[in-house]
């Protein structure tokens, strides 16, 4: 997927409840940090790790190049600075 394809999906905050719409075309990042969440983040670019997070639930479409495929096949964790939502919603482990 690139961003001419990307689709709006929903974050939930697993800690609060509080569920977030991440629009086409911007990061789950920025929309949370939009939101006041605070995410420690450094690249933006998903090669750091600085912002690695959490996932409890959904099915992420991982565009970092920091974790391994083995990682990333776990669907445990992902990079909010540059990868989405494959599922319509996502819960956070925040």
């Amino acid at each position: 997927m690139t961003p001419e394809t990307d689709t709006s999906f929903e974050v939930e905050i697993a800690s609060t409840g509080q569920v977030f719409e991440i629009p086409a075309g911007q990061s789950v990042l920025h929309t949370l940090m939009f939101e006041g969440v605070d995410i420690p983040f450094a690249c933006e670019g998903g090669v750091c790790g600085t912002c690695l997070t959490g996932v409890k639930q959904g099915e992420v479409d991982h565009r970092d190049l920091y974790l391994t495929p083995d990682e990333q096949a776990k669907n445990d964790c992902f990079m909010p600075c540059c990868s989405r939502s494959k599922s319509a919603r996502l819960v956070l482990d925040l």
